[in-house]
């Protein structure tokens, strides 16, 4: 019998979904990274933020929009990043899923590797 195969989000795609939630409309590359580092414990280029927020927006769990350009930032516009329904959706099934498997293995401290 063949596995069911269901579409799964990675562990980076759900740290930026949730830091993208955490940050609401101020979402771009420089904060997302801020957060990630801050709150996850999680080093990433802002290369790899973008590339992975792109990938999510292709799959529509998340949205873009660019802000006009500012003076500060060289008259570069920020893109902004928010999380879609679907996000939000995938993001409570990649919980749940979590959750369950966790469900019977709380006490890690017993397990003995072999």
């Amino acid at each position: 019998m063949a596995p069911i195969r269901k579409e799964t989000l990675g562990e980076l795609e759900q740290l930026l979904m949730l830091a993208v939630a955490r940050l609401g409309g101020e979402a771009y590359g420089a904060a997302i990274r801020k957060v990630l580092e801050e709150t996850a414990g999680r080093a990433a280029t802002i290369a790899t933020i973008y590339v992975t927020l792109v990938r999510l927006e292709n799959k529509g769990y998340v949205e873009s929009r660019r802000e006009s350009p500012t003076p500060t930032r060289g008259g570069k516009a920020k893109r902004c990043f928010a999380l879609t329904p679907k996000g939000v959706a995938a993001l409570r099934q990649a919980r749940s899923v979590l959750e369950r498997m966790w469900r019977g293995v709380e006490r890690l401290s017993d397990f003995k590797a072999r």
